[in-house]
């Protein structure tokens, strides 16, 4: 099946409507550790379960950010496995299920979802709410000991987010926030580069994470 966006693992077909599982918020919450292939689920802040998990390659990796379930499913496919708790990246599909895949459990294999054994997996589900607040940890600019990626119209991902949120911020982007980098992105980058006597080529390079302070 093709992949329609980088959150992808595969494509659902024959997805349950989502369930309509509301609880009081706040009693759980989920931190995502992608370095450590971690899931830990603290109830009321404290630690109640942990789970080994697979996160996304350095590709497509899982989306650094706080994010909630919004909605949870059965059996989707085979590749998503019994259970599916989809997350609210605004930017793509990503979410958290099972996998048909176990030896990538510990690994990063995954093209940004995150996979669990399928026991773990149906655990989580049947204890989590939608409404559950995820936390995924990391440097939202990937590795800090590296440049990080360049960007343009076309990209999406927590990057582009950032970059969006910091253009706005300077009264320079006037849409949504959405990690979609389209054109009125690139627009508001142009004119943000040639008030900066930068080349005014709609591209995020270091220059330019530089200039909006996300770069020292």
């Amino acid at each position: 099946m093709s992949l329609l966006t980088a959150g992808f693992d595969h494509s659902p077909s024959n997805a349950d409507e989502p369930l309509p599982i509301i609880a009081a918020p706040g009693i759980y919450t989920i931190e995502i550790y992608p370095q450590r292939h971690l899931m830990v689920v603290r109830a009321q802040g404290q630690i109640f379960k942990t789970y080994p998990i697979a996160v996304g390659n350095s590709n497509t990796p899982t989306p650094v950010g706080e994010y909630q379930i919004v909605y949870k499913g059965k059996d989707w496919s085979s590749s998503f496995g019994p259970r599916w708790l989809g997350l609210n990246v605004p930017w793509g599909t990503y979410g958290i299920h099972d996998t048909n895949k176990p030896y990538s459990i510990g690994q990063h294999l995954s093209h940004g979802c995150i996979r669990m054994r399928n026991r773990d997996v149906i655990d989580l589900f049947e204890m989590i709410p939608v409404g559950t607040t995820v936390i995924i940890h990391g440097h939202v600019l990937g590795d800090p000991n590296r440049e990080p990626r360049d960007l343009a119209e076309g990209d999406v991902g927590a990057e582009v987010q950032l970059i969006q949120s910091r253009l706005k911020s300077a009264g320079y982007f006037k849409g949504t926030c959405n990690g979609k980098f389209r054109g009125s992105t690139t627009a508001a980058l142009k004119r943000f580069q040639r008030d900066h006597h930068m080349v005014p080529n709609g591209v995020v390079s270091a220059k330019v994470y530089e200039k909006l302070g996300l770069l020292e």
